[in-house]
């Protein structure tokens, strides 16, 4: 176990990611003390039951005191609320981040209430699963999985370093990119998806002639995949719609303008197109496996998402 990077830690959010963050700290030693705060008292609760603490509280000024390091894990539309309450607590050399996926929304509402010497160095970490709680949280979630740091002009270095080595400590990937990169980035690889995942789901489920019952009974194919993401923390997408919505919708638009050009190839017959267009997807797919960020194994990997120990 290595020397402890903070004394204090506050963790503003106790979901999947701040309760991964919460497990991770504790087994690398990262620091000494983990203070949490959440706005719900039965999730607090849960959280101290689960000891993945040292503290607990309700009120964010009282966790954020005195901590080195606060780590804003809420749906990125609170972030300036947020950012509002702990300002008055925030201590002066504190490092303030976050880990929302839209990233200039969360500069915009979050910047204003930064107090001066404060280290505020918004990040990203690409790492989730559909379940959400501080049950769903588990230690290797970050584990050869990117995290993206949007930095300000004004960033300190050595703060930003320091951020750094906690996150490669937490097991990740580190990469650094502008807030409209990210965003647009964010948008096609993983916004989108989730979009079109809810989509199909709700189209599935509306169709009249196919029941609830036939939805779930043949599932083992193709839609299930797609219900794994539309299962989701509906919070959490709500917002991502709401902070990154022109990257979303033009992304949208370049996908329904490619989906016109599928539909026709399939009406047309045009065979040479179809097999092209499943050829270069086919080794995209290929691409993300060998680059260490998904299993070749049956069911994708599934058992070893929902069952970290094994």
């Amino acid at each position: 176990m290595s020397e402890p990077l903070f004394e204090k830690i506050a963790l503003i959010g106790i979901g999947l990611i701040g309760s991964s963050l919460a497990r991770v700290v504790r087994r690398e030693g990262l620091a000494r003390h983990i203070a949490i705060s959440t706005r719900r008292p039965e999730t607090l609760k849960r959280a101290e039951e689960l000891k993945l603490g040292d503290s607990y509280t309700t009120d964010a000024k009282a966790a954020v005191r005195d901590a080195d390091l606060v780590i804003v894990s809420v749906p990125v539309g609170a972030s300036g609320t947020v950012a509002e309450e702990i300002a008055p607590a925030l201590k002066k050399g504190a490092i303030l981040t976050d880990v929302g996926s839209t990233k200039q929304s969360v500069i915009a509402q979050m910047s204003p209430f930064v107090p001066e010497g404060v280290h505020f160095i918004p990040g990203h970490p690409l790492a989730g699963t559909e379940n959400s709680g501080p049950d769903a949280g588990f230690p290797d979630l970050f584990d050869n999985r990117w995290c993206i740091f949007t930095p300000l002009p004004d960033t300190d270095p050595e703060a930003l370093e320091k951020l750094t080595e906690f996150w490669r400590r937490c097991g990740s990937n580190i990469d650094t990119m502008t807030p409209e990169h990210h965003d647009m980035t964010l948008a096609i690889v993983s916004h989108l998806p989730h979009i079109i995942a809810y989509n199909i789901v709700g189209t599935a489920d509306d169709l009249e002639n196919v029941t609830k019952s036939e939805v779930i009974k043949y599932s083992a194919s193709g839609f299930r995949d797609f219900t794994r993401l539309a299962a989701s923390d509906p919070t959490m997408w709500r917002d991502v719609c709401l902070h990154n919505k022109d990257a979303i919708l033009e992304m949208l638009a370049r996908f329904s303008e490619d989906l016109s050009s599928l539909q026709r190839a399939i009406r047309w017959g045009d065979s040479d197109k179809l097999f092209d267009l499943f050829t270069r997807t086919r080794a995209i797919r290929r691409s993300i496996i060998q680059a260490g960020q998904d299993i070749d194994v049956p069911d994708f990997g599934r058992q070893v998402v929902e069952h970290p120990s094994k």
